[in-house]
């Protein structure tokens, strides 16, 4: 299990494996955990540690790797989902724009790749490798000034819109089994 724990007022990000607590930050600022895989003895994991902003940031075996570009954009990014393909590390979420939009991207062993342009929000919350195909599960904003998402995955960066923007929805989680792609979310009515 991963995400956070808070004391003395800050959230210290941090892993439990078979209930003992292992801390990723030391609380001299907040972090959180949100998405970890175990690969051979190396252990994953990917979320958010608060500098002059929130960095997208990936830990391997406790040690931290910020993914976000210092200084750019606005004041929060997050790396949401990861996940492990022999060597090749993914990990999913988004980095503001300095026009103030969130991009959903996704980055490959810290090398990023933009799924969306930054004309409107984004964001990317799940991450699945099947063979040599990335996919990718999110949301992007119906227009510039709505704030209705359409759901939405990426398969090698080329957008599947699952929903037609009428209500509000989002993709969470997307697996891949052979040909099929799965893709779970949520519909605001």
């Amino acid at each position: 299990a991963a995400g956070y724990e808070i004391k003395n007022g800050k959230k210290i990000a941090k892993y439990w494996k078979n209930t003992s607590p292992i801390s990723l930050s030391d609380g001299s600022t907040n972090g959180e955990i949100y998405s970890i895989r175990i690969s051979g003895n190396d252990i994953h994991a990917c979320g958010v540690v608060e500098g002059v902003k929130y960095f997208a940031t990936y830990w391997k075996n406790g040690i931290a790797y910020p993914l976000s570009i210092t200084g750019i954009g606005g004041t929060f990014d997050a790396a949401n989902s990861i996940f492990v393909s022999g060597d090749d590390v993914y990990a999913a979420g988004f980095e503001r724009a300095a026009n103030g939009n969130d991009v959903a991207k996704y980055w490959k062993n810290g090398t990023p790749v933009n799924l969306t342009d930054g004309s409107k929000d984004a964001d990317a919350q799940s991450i699945f490798i099947s063979g040599t195909d990335v996919y990718v599960a999110g949301s992007e904003a119906k227009t510039v000034t709505s704030s209705t998402s359409i759901a939405k995955y990426w398969k090698n960066g080329v957008a599947v819109a699952l929903t037609d923007g009428s209500t509000d929805a989002s993709a969470m989680s997307v697996v891949v089994v052979g040909t099929d792609v799965y893709v779970a979310g949520t519909v605001n009515d």
